[in-house]
């Protein structure tokens, strides 16, 4: 018989997350924050996202990703340009990359959500970087899904 996620997932997030990122807002998006916690769990992650005040861009839906850059840092013009490109071991197209997420929906600026991946565990992104885009993730537009600039960016610890 087949065992629900819900029902064995509780305990589980009762528990301190395996790895988290704090997320902040670029100097544009001062308002943005939130945490990111990562969970191992069976053969994959549970990743739970918690961010507040995100700019309204229309449609409270923005991209999600985990980047392959190992700082939340870049130039005047690009504030998160050494975050790189979306986490992509494997050398997949998008959205096949492991770091491809689910979009944040957002609610009067803020956001909640969870999913369960096995595209990597907690350990893989480990130092890597957690990056919200100010659109939508189209999820066909090659290399990254067309989502707009980086507005807010966390470490992975």
């Amino acid at each position: 018989m087949y065992e629900m996620l819900s029902e064995s997932i509780y305990p589980i997030l009762n528990s301190p997350p395996e790895h988290y990122a704090q997320v902040r807002g670029t100097i544009n998006y001062p308002d943005i924050r939130g945490m990111v916690l990562f969970y191992r769990y069976r053969q994959g992650t549970v990743v739970v996202a918690d961010v507040l005040g995100l700019p309204d861009n229309g449609t409270g839906i923005y991209g999600f990703h985990i980047h392959e850059g190992l700082a939340c840092a870049g130039t005047a013009e690009e504030p998160l340009a050494n975050t790189k490109g979306h986490f992509n071991p494997y050398g997949k197209e998008h959205p096949l990359h492991a770091g491809d997420m689910p979009v944040l929906f957002a609610n009067n600026g803020k956001a909640w959500g969870a999913f369960y991946t096995e595209r990597f565990l907690p350990g893989e992104v480990l130092g890597r970087t957690v990056v919200i885009h100010d659109m939508p993730d189209d999820y066909r537009s090659q290399p990254a899904g067309d989502s707009g600039k980086k507005i807010a960016c966390g470490l992975i610890f």
